[in-house]
């Protein structure tokens, strides 16, 4: 699936990336879906090729820039916020461990829409979830698939945080960050990538650009030849970390989420790694949901879809409606898009932390929207661990399989939760010394 190796899958995701970003392309989607499933590569090479002299629509509705100084002059635009040192600690360590469990809870149904999570949710007896989720054998029926990475993330079937490319990028992001600091330029980024993370353990836009850099492609083109997927989820699930070193600080932390982001992904790609990494920031310097969410959208271009959909969730939030209405209008409003894309999941995020009651609640509400639960999740976990502390994370879930992180970097494997949060408040530390 979105193999980018395979024309058969780049060539359709292509035709469907431009159809969602004002290309007047919906022939060609269709066209390009008829010959993947007969495997005429001739055909879809001649769809590529149409698809690359596609325009955009004159009438397309959004501004979305991707010029680097006009990115930054828009996060700079954002002012800070004080942080408590003295629970700063604390937040950290609700960040990392809202961000490990939040990923665990939302693994297993990783893909599934909003019917289908309840039905297996509730196959399980496990709706609404409280917890991790059950393992279902057989499958009910109307589902049409199960992540494959998603059994081993099942309750009772681990005894670490499970590995995942959501935990991997976090702790990939603090390595390099202790290594190059506030310098850390995007070719630092990609030689760490080679160096530190297999290529089987990266997806999509990732994939893509991991792939680009091995065939010599130049920044940035690595994040546009091949790459359908540069404006999906991607970008978004590696903010984290730069949230946490810019606490309180939206404006750096976005910046810094630019430098990564712009390695794999442009437009809306990016801006959902800025807006997630200046919405951890602001998380970790308020105890308010919605007052993060407001400050981070500032780092968001006002004319692009991004914006246009967290605005739509706070303004949704500010009259009052249900969870469930909030649902219905993300569907109605951002369900054309795929499940990996940006818009669509951070707006999933944004509704989660809005609407949420408690840790457990938040994360249970961004997972039963569905999509890409695991990270929406993963990030709606860090959020809420990063705005009321470690104690907000409830222990019962933390227990023993939430110490120990499973990951495929380099080096970094089974490192402990406490080890992440004390190497990351070394780094606030340190950054906020250098100013």
């Amino acid at each position: 699936m979105h193999d980018v190796l395979d024309p058969r899958d780049l060539v359709p995701d292509e035709a469907e990336q431009r159809a969602h970003s004002g290309y007047d392309v919906e022939a060609l989607v269709e066209r390009a879906r008829t010959a993947a499933a007969a495997n005429d590569l001739t055909g879809l090479a001649e769809i590529a090729a149409a698809l690359e002299r596609s325009r955009l629509d004159p009438g397309w509705a959004y501004t979305e820039p991707d010029d680097e100084d006009e990115l930054r002059r828009t996060a700079r635009s954002v002012t800070e916020l004080p942080v408590d040192a003295g629970r700063l600690r604390a937040r950290l360590k609700g960040a990392w461990l809202g961000r490990t469990v939040g990923n665990t809870m939302g693994k297993p149904v990783e893909g599934m829409n909003r019917r289908e999570v309840r039905l297996y949710l509730e196959a399980g007896g496990a709706w609404p979830q409280t917890g991790y989720v059950p393992l279902v054998d057989p499958v009910p029926a109307g589902i049409r698939w199960i992540h494959p990475d998603g059994p081993v993330s099942a309750l009772g079937t681990f005894a670490d945080v499970p590995r995942d490319d959501d935990i991997d990028w976090t702790i990939l992001g603090l390595f390099m960050l202790e290594r190059y600091g506030r310098d850390l330029a995007t070719e630092d980024v990609a030689r760490e990538w080679l160096d530190r993370l297999p290529f089987t353990q990266t997806f999509t836009a990732e994939r893509a650009a991991y792939r680009n850099l091995l065939l010599g492609k130049p920044i940035p083109e690595t994040a546009t030849f091949g790459n359908p997927y540069r404006e999906w989820i991607g970008a978004l699930i590696r903010a984290d970390i730069f949230g946490y070193v810019h606490a309180g600080d939206p404006a750096s932390a976005a910046v810094a989420a630019l430098v990564d982001a712009r390695l794999s992904h442009t437009r809306n790609g990016i801006y959902g790694e800025m807006w997630a990494a200046a919405l951890v920031a602001a998380a970790l310097a308020t105890n308010d949901a919605r007052v993060a969410i407001s400050r981070s959208l500032g780092v968001v271009p006002t004319g692009s879809r991004l914006y246009e959909a967290i605005r739509g969730i706070l303004d949704l939030h500010a009259t009052g409606i249900d969870h469930d209405g909030a649902l219905d209008w993300i569907d109605a409003r951002l369900g054309h898009y795929n499940w990996v894309a940006t818009v669509n999941n951070a707006a999933i995020i944004a509704a989660g932390l809005l609407w949420g009651t408690g840790f457990t609640d938040a994360v249970a509400k961004t997972i039963a929207a569905g999509a890409d639960t695991d990270s929406t999740a993963a990030t709606t976990g860090s959020v809420y661990g990063a705005l009321h502390g470690a104690g907000a994370v409830p222990s019962e879930l933390v227990g023993t399989t939430h110490v120990h992180v499973r990951s495929a970097v380099r080096g970094f494997d089974r490192i402990t939760i406490d080890e992440l949060t004390d190497r990351t408040l070394a780094l606030v530390e340190s950054f906020r010394s250098d100013r």
